[in-house]
C-alpha cells in the first residue's frame, strides 16, 4: 500500500520480508531510483523496521502516540527539532519521543533504518 499522494514521497507500508527470510538491504538500495523512498522491511512483534533511502527534506510533523528510532546506515542524516538540529553519521541512532514536532533531512543523501510501532502513520498525526 502506498502513502497518500499528499506528499512527494514514495512510501510502501507492506512488509517486504517475512520471518525466516534474509533482509537484503544492499539489493534494495541498488534498485532504488526515488529521492525519498520508504519501505517497510519487516515486522518484529508489534513494531516494524523500515528502510529509508532519502535525499532532501521531509515536512514538519509529529506522532502523538508513538516514538520513532532512526539509525543511519550510510550518509549524513539531520533531525530538526523545534530548538535544535541533531546530526547523525553512519552507525549512530536517535529516538524522537512521541509528541515531539520534528523534520528529517539528508541534504547529500542517506540510507537509514527506522523502528516504529506497526500502526504509525509515517507522515505524522498532525
Amino acid at each position: 500500500m502506498d502513502e497518500t499522494n499528499q506528499y512527494p514521497y514514495v512510501t510502501h507500508l507492506n512488509e517486504h520480508y517475512g520471518p525466516l527470510e534474509v533482509v537484503d538491504v544492499p539489493a534494495m538500495i541498488a534498485a532504488c531510483t526515488d529521492r525519498w523512498y520508504n519501505q517497510t522491511l519487516c515486522r518484529v512483534n508489534e513494531s516494524v523496521v523500515r528502510l529509508g533511502i532519502i535525499q532532501g527534506e521531509y515536512h514538519w510533523h509529529k506522532h502523538d502516540h508513538e516514538d520513532e528510532f532512526f539509525f543511519v546506515v550510510e550518509g549524513r542524516f539531520l533531525i530538526d527539532l523545534e530548538d535544535r538540529t541533531v546530526e547523525l553519521e553512519p552507525r549512530q541512532g536517535f529516538i524522537v519521543p512521541r509528541g515531539i514536532v520534528h523534520r528529517t533531512r539528508a541534504p547529500e543523501g542517506a540510507v537509514i533504518l527506522m523502528v516504529e510501532a506497526v500502526g504509525i502513520v509515517p507522515t505524522g498525526d498532525s
